[in-house]
């Protein structure tokens, strides 16, 4: 299922999210080092991470929902979706609480406010499964006829186009799905349907 929001041929939402997660969770790891060692350089550090996780969280959000929208309606994915994007507002939304009780003294945090940043990435872990779902597991996402031997999402040319080791037959992931397999390795998915 195509999403509606791309840049250079990938889609713009899971290209922003690295960014305010690994800035959120590293700010709670940044905490942690902090109350260990007590070098308050950390928590100052970690204040100004999640400032910068916010702004990009908004802005992932901001496509994320973009990109929920074109979800049909009554499916899976469109109700996996809400949830996956309401607890990342919930997370945005503990990380903001974190930031505003250490707005006066990002040098020496209130304890509620580290302990905010640490529910925001707990959640943050469901969160990202329930995105990880969605791609992997509902194909939210994925170019119709995606496959291991696609061209190049810069050739602005359909996934199913393979000109490479299929002949340049139109593929159309069916002739994986037909397929009756007990236990998925992933490994028919690597090997193209008919050769090569």
């Amino acid at each position: 299922m195509e999403r509606r929001t791309k840049f250079l041929g990938h889609h713009v939402h899971p290209m922003l999210i690295v960014f305010p997660l690994g800035l959120l969770v590293t700010a709670v790891i940044f905490d942690i080092i902090g109350l260990i060692s007590t070098d308050t350089r950390w928590y100052q550090v970690a204040y100004y991470l999640i400032s910068a996780g916010l702004i990009g969280g908004l802005a992932a959000a901001l496509f994320g929902w973009i990109d929920w929208l074109t979800i049909p309606d009554g499916s899976r994915a469109k109700r996996i979706g809400l949830l996956h994007g309401l607890g990342n507002m919930a997370v945005l939304l503990f990380f903001g609480l974190s930031w505003f009780l250490r707005r006066n003294g990002p040098a020496v945090p209130r304890t509620d406010a580290v302990v905010a940043g640490i529910a925001g990435a707990a959640i943050a872990l469901v969160t990202g499964w329930l995105g990880g779902e969605l791609v992997a597991r509902l194909g939210v996402g994925v170019d119709d006829g995606a496959h291991v031997n696609a061209l190049s999402s810069l050739s602005e040319l359909p996934a199913s186009l393979n000109r490479g080791g299929r002949g340049g037959l139109p593929y159309s992931g069916v002739e994986r799905r037909r397929q009756l397999v007990v236990a998925y390795a992933g490994i028919e998915r690597r090997r193209p349907v008919g050769g090569g």
